[in-house]
């Protein structure tokens, strides 16, 4: 069977694959029922609907002709790494800088990735994502999630 979209198809196996890896994990835990669900619930199921999509996926790309084979390209090697350096300076500055400040520095460096840097939407992304991070998780959920630096108090 020859492969018609190599995007599609290597994108579907990712999709299978990490969502076979997140049901498979959450068999570790209770399930619970319909009306109380356990914490196996939402990630089992999301697993699954991941995997089925990528599954879907997978089908189109060995089914359906697409003009020029879409091919994957080079690997953004230095974009992947500066995303991936973001997201562990966040967490490593959350429990000490807080919310306010660690929110801000994950979305200004993972910006860096991206050819359309603007000072002016990162700085309008991080407040709007802040507010509302704070508003979902520390007011809605009462997460007890740092908002302001240690040293502040």
């Amino acid at each position: 069977m020859k492969i018609k979209s190599e995007k599609d198809f290597w994108s579907g196996l990712m999709f299978i694959a990490v969502g076979v890896g997140f049901a498979w994990g959450a068999l570790n835990y209770s399930f619970g029922t319909s009306a109380r669900p356990g914490p196996a619930y939402f990630p089992f199921g999301l697993g699954v609907l991941q995997a089925v999509l990528g599954a879907f996926l997978v089908f189109k790309a060995l089914t359906f002709e697409v003009e020029g084979g879409d091919p994957i390209g080079p690997w953004p090697v230095k974009k992947a790494a500066i995303i991936l350096g973001a997201v562990v300076i966040f967490g490593l500055a959350l429990p000490r800088l807080g919310m306010a400040i660690s929110l801000p520095l994950l979305i200004g460096i993972g910006s860096l990735a991206s050819g359309e840097f603007r000072w002016k939407e990162v700085l309008a992304n991080s407040i709007i994502l802040t507010v509302g991070s704070w508003a979902i998780f520390i007011k809605g959920l009462g997460l007890t999630l740092p908002l302001w630096p240690v040293f502040l108090g």
